[in-house]
């Protein structure tokens, strides 16, 4: 005798830290689901490459603002420390802007405010201003703000956002702000610099997010033990302790749509009958490929004029011996900030002068290479939509390594035992990334909030999109807010009461 089955049926696209966490957030409330991921490995960017004894997370390396990992684990009655140790990273990271001139950001508040202090006489009453405006921004943005789906602007007339609007500096670029407060070149640059995980130059960033300084400074960074596909490890484990299916090496061909509702997927030519959809993968992909035109939401015009955060070109390399003067994270900041971004954002171009960035997480971790040797991962921005050759990746691999070499005192490039590049193209063929864009979509102003591509589309009632493309933004702790909101959003489409 066949039972009666009440649960709805989810269907989710793409196994990112959006698709589990959507994923967990609804197999909690008693839902079928299951997740369809086209490639072997679950995590999306966060995917692991291992080889010869090294491990290499491919994507994601920082682990900033803790409290939304806790935040999340904590809706199912667990905590970080029950799948993975976390340490906190001292120094925070290297900031390299000459032979000489290094930066090592530490991790203790009264340690930051001496060597602001050090730098430019005066600073620390400013910085103490400054963090102090960037925790309210924090306190509003991260802990209200992004968790709204950003369907109307009412969402935000909330009484305490209202009476702190000015203080939120929305509409000031982040460019002026910090000017106001400082004048030292390098304290404005280790400043802007967590603005390259947000998509734009600071010209172009509202001030608001500012928060991202509350963020590395005050609450600092930090490192899951093994790496940060630790973080995946987990979700998935608790997604599938909660009942979540996931399929691998599972293309989704098409969304199936009837009277403005889809029904189904088409998964490997095999038709799956579903009550909604959650698409976590690119969503430019999804709509565009996924949709018959009448379906779709947004014109190929509409995405065009998008503002893209920057792809990366990407070195894995396995290095046979211990590097000199590299901590976990190091910034090499030793070229022209203007000049890159002008050659990502205004005249999309191969950098001239490019700078980059090295994290070697075998100087905290030591299961991530062999012992005495070194794992490193050599990211350098680049404009998405470019020409993606062999011969250009090699040239910028000798470029970047001169640069390395020189600042280490080592010859890097006779050490090398793992050597992979991956760039524009990989982007395109592992995760249908529009033009190949590593982060997402900018966070101008214009593409902020309720200005970003919706999470609903009106023509396919019950497919709700998450993930980097939409609200709340790029970074790994946005990716697990968003998950979270898409499947709340898909509990009221369906009248699933929480």
């Amino acid at each position: 005798m066949k039972t009666f089955d009440s649960r709805k049926h989810i269907g989710i696209i793409g196994s990112g830290f959006s698709g589990l966490s959507s994923a967990c957030i609804l197999a909690k409330e008693g839902q079928k689901v299951t997740i369809y991921e086209k490639n072997q490995q679950v995590g999306g960017r966060a995917r692991l490459l291992q080889t010869n004894g090294f491990t290499f997370d491919m994507g994601p390396s920082w682990y900033w603002m803790p409290d939304v990992f806790e935040k999340f684990f904590n809706r199912f009655g667990k905590t970080t420390e029950n799948y993975f140790q976390l340490k906190k990273l001292s120094p925070s990271y290297n900031i390299i802007f000459s032979q000489e001139e290094v930066i090592k950001v530490p991790d203790s508040m009264e340690e930051i405010f001496e060597m602001f202090e050090s730098i430019e006489s005066g600073s620390r009453k400013y910085l103490s201003k400054f963090l102090e405006n960037a925790h309210l921004k924090y306190q509003l943005g991260v802990n209200q703000l992004v968790y709204k789906p950003s369907k109307s602007l009412f969402e935000f007339f909330q009484p305490q956002i209202i009476s702190n609007i000015f203080r939120l500096s929305i509409f000031q670029s982040y460019h002026s702000y910090v000017r106001k407060y400082f004048k030292d070149p390098h304290l404005i640059s280790l400043l802007e610099f967590p603005l390259l995980f947000l998509g734009a130059s600071a010209k172009r960033i509202p001030a608001l997010y500012s928060l991202m300084n509350h963020a590395s400074l005050s609450l600092g960074t930090w490192y899951p033990m093994g790496g940060m596909h630790e973080i995946i490890k987990a979700m998935k484990s608790l997604a599938e302790e909660l009942g979540v299916t996931i399929h691998t090496k599972s293309t989704v061909e098409k969304i199936m749509v009837k009277d403005k509702k889809a029904y189904g997927l088409l998964v490997n030519q095999n038709e799956i009958s579903l009550d909604a959809v959650i698409a976590s993968a690119d969503y430019h992909f999804v709509e565009q490929n996924l949709l018959k035109n009448r379906q779709k939401k947004y014109s190929k015009a509409y995405w065009n004029k998008r503002t893209l955060a920057p792809s990366s070109l990407v070195f894995y390399l396995g290095v046979k011996e211990k590097i000199p003067r590299l901590n976990h994270h190091n910034l090499f900041f030793d070229e022209d900030l203007e000049q890159h971004s002008k050659e990502i954002y205004e005249t999309p171009q191969w950098p001239t002068r490019p700078l980059f960035y090295v994290c070697c997480p075998s100087k905290t971790d030591n299961s991530v290479a062999p012992i005495g040797m070194e794992n490193l991962f050599i990211l350098m921005p680049l404009a998405p939509g470019l020409e993606d050759t062999k011969e250009l990746r090699e040239k910028y691999f000798h470029l970047l390594m001169n640069r390395l070499e020189k600042f280490t005192g080592k010859p890097i490039r006779n050490l090398v035992m793992v050597k992979k590049s991956y760039a524009i193209k990989d982007f395109k063929q592992d995760y249908n990334a529009y033009k190949g864009n590593a982060y997402g979509l900018a966070n101008t102003l214009k593409q902020t909030a309720i200005f970003k591509p919706s999470m609903h589309n009106p023509n396919v009632k019950n497919l709700i999109y998450t993930g980097q493309l939409t609200v709340p933004g790029p970074g790994v702790p946005p990716a697990i807010i968003s998950g979270q909101v898409a499947a709340n959003e898909i509990m009221k489409i369906l009248k699933i009461k929480s």
